[in-house]
C-alpha cells in the first residue's frame, strides 16, 4: 500500500545528514566540471594549460576578496 511507504519517511526533523553533507558532493563535482570547462576554453583559445590554472586561480582569489569585502 503507498501510504504505508509515505510514513516511513523521515521527518523534516529527523535528518539524517546536514544540507550541507547532502550537497557537498555534487558542489564538488559541479565545481570540477566548471574548472575543466574553462581550462578547455582557454586552451581553444591559445593559451596553456597553466595560464588558463593561474588566470583560474586569480578569478577565485578574487572573488573571494569581493565576498569578504576587501
Amino acid at each position: 500500500m503507498v501510504f504505508a511507504r509515505i510514513s516511513e519517511v523521515a521527518a523534516p526533523d529527523d535528518h539524517v545528514v546536514t544540507a550541507k553533507e547532502a550537497l557537498e558532493s555534487l558542489y564538488l563535482r559541479l565545481e570540477q566540471e566548471v574548472e575543466v570547462r574553462m581550462v578547455a576554453a582557454a586552451l581553444r583559445a591559445g593559451w596553456s594549460a597553466g595560464e588558463a590554472l593561474d588566470a583560474i586561480d586569480e578569478l577565485r582569489r578574487d572573488d573571494i576578496e569581493a565576498a569578504s569585502g576587501h
